[in-house]
């Protein structure tokens, strides 16, 4: 099984994939005229300023799923294997794919915003939808949904729960299979609500487990600040290949970090933009700005918290990718008692890369604290994204299906997610990370090829959104006077406010 998931992420992360994620992230940074940078003061302001609906959610409840989304085990366990296997400079390149996929998340969302649908009293939307009107490839949409069921569903699940169970059982004691339980009654409660009751849950959850992550990375690094200038150039160094021990992996820290940064901010894959069509804004532009932030906040806040905790203390190894025998071209200064030389060294490549490189960072400056923290974090952050994940699969369930089959199959969807979530936390790490992979790259490989086809809505409302901005507006959508076609919801909503 786990040769024939990794010969089929081979040919889905290929060396031009990832390369080629790259060029795009920077073609839409360059048509939006880096709206990343231009905007940032409008992406948190606007980020509470929607408020919510009967039918749709606010602006934040929005960001705070996509964000759910985004901020899961990638930033604990996935940072650190980019690390493991890519070197410090693979944290550059992460924060590289942050930049520029926030254009990209920019685009994506402001089409799902511009495409969605008013269904059953919510607002649905997200790549399914934009693909069929925007394409007019009913076939293609079509695709997409069954590849995001089976990414969302059975394929990505247990990453989360995965690492959630391994962290807890290392850091408590308490066995895989009664944490997988434990997640399944509370994933089950929150899902049985949709999407009103998994917004509120994740607009709580969210900035609280995020803030309290940061607040630990903070301390950390100002326990470890005379470290700071070296850290940093650490990172560029080896990023380019220019650090004497880690000049031969560069290769590996391009992958790793574009891979893992993508699985982690999500910019590409089209998860986001689901929740950003639930928004009740007056303008697509203003939640496609608004989901830009997301990413910024997952990768160049949390996962560099993570990033900063394990590279200020010193607890990683990076592997050597040119060995056939998982030889190592650093390891790390992991600390056992009573051992010395040769035992010590035995000791500390037996860390494997993941979230145990975060509980030893942790640990080396806080004693004690870094097992049950990092276990908590893990929890808190890998649950969320479950829960988004249901949401997801809820909407293209949505998509595919209408009136009592609608129904039915999102009841079988809550049981999938359930079951797929506690098989997670009694398989090996490894496998659930390549089938995880592989819904992802199923999914980025279908959404970046229909956004690139279709962008031009897209950009043609942010100029719009700009336009209004400078004439002393608030930004109101009418695709009529734009020329955009298939937004019908937007049609229906200007001619109700017209003949008010």
């Amino acid at each position: 099984m786990e040769t024939i998931v990794g010969k089929i992420n081979e040919i889905l992360w290929g060396p031009w994939f990832i390369y080629g994620i790259l060029l795009i992230g920077l073609f839409f940074s360059i048509i939006t005229r880096f709206l990343q940078v231009r905007h940032i003061k409008d992406m948190f302001v606007l980020m509470f300023k929607g408020e919510k609906s009967d039918k749709g959610i606010s602006s934040f409840q929005a960001m705070s799923i996509a964000l759910s989304g985004r901020v899961g085990t990638g930033n604990i366990a996935g940072t650190a294997t980019a690390i493991g296997m890519g070197g410090p400079g693979a944290v550059f390149w992460m924060w590289a794919i942050a930049f520029i996929g926030a254009a990209t998340a920019y685009v994506e969302s402001t089409l799902a915003q511009i495409y969605k649908e008013e269904k059953d009293t919510e607002y649905r939307g997200g790549p399914a939808f934009y693909i069929e009107k925007g394409m007019g490839q009913k076939w293609f949409a079509v695709i997409f949904a069954i590849a995001a069921l089976a990414a969302m569903l059975i394929l990505m699940p247990g990453v989360q729960s995965n690492a959630i169970a391994t962290a807890v059982e290392n850091a408590f004691d308490v066995k895989t299979w009664i944490t997988g339980l434990i997640i399944v009654v509370l994933l089950g409660t929150i899902i049985i609500g949709g999407v009103k009751w998994i917004a509120n849950a994740a607009q709580i959850i969210v900035p609280f487990m995020a803030l309290a992550y940061i607040l630990m990375a903070i301390i950390i690094i100002a326990m470890n600040i005379k470290e700071v200038p070296a850290v940093f150039s650490l990172i560029f160094s080896s990023a380019f290949g220019a650090q004497e021990i880690f000049g031969g992996i560069i290769g590996s820290a391009i992958a790793w970090g574009v891979k893992r940064g993508i699985y982690s901010n999500e910019a590409g894959q089209g998860t986001g933009a689901h929740p950003a069509a639930a928004a009740e804004v007056s303008h697509p532009a203003k939640q496609g700005i608004v989901q830009a932030a997301s990413v910024y906040i997952d990768t160049l806040l949390i996962c560099s918290a993570t990033a900063f905790m394990i590279l200020f203390t010193g607890m990683y190894n990076v592997h050597d990718e040119k060995a056939a025998d998982g030889s190592y071209v650093y390891v790390g200064d992991f600390n056992k008692g009573g051992l010395t030389g040769e035992e010590q060294i035995t000791f500390a490549k037996s860390i494997k890369e993941g979230a145990a490189f975060t509980q030893y960072a942790v640990d080396s400056s806080l004693p004690g604290f870094g097992g049950p923290f990092v276990a908590i974090a893990l929890f808190f952050f890998a649950f969320t994204t479950i829960m988004a994940y249901y949401y997801i699969a809820e909407t293209n369930v949505a998509y595919l299906f209408t009136g009592a089959t609608e129904k039915v199959v999102i009841w079988l969807a809550k049981f999938a997610i359930l079951i797929s979530a506690f098989y997670g936390t009694i398989r090996t790490s490894d496998l659930a990370w390549a089938l995880g992979d592989v819904g992802l790259g199923l999914m980025v490989w279908i959404n970046v090829l229909a956004i690139l086809i279709i962008m031009k809505p897209a950009i043609v409302a942010l100029k719009d959104y700009e336009k209004q901005k400078k004439e002393g507006k608030d930004p109101v959508f009418d695709p009529r006077k734009l020329g955009i076609k298939g937004a019908d919801f937007w049609v229906d909503y200007n001619e109700k406010r017209e003949n008010k």
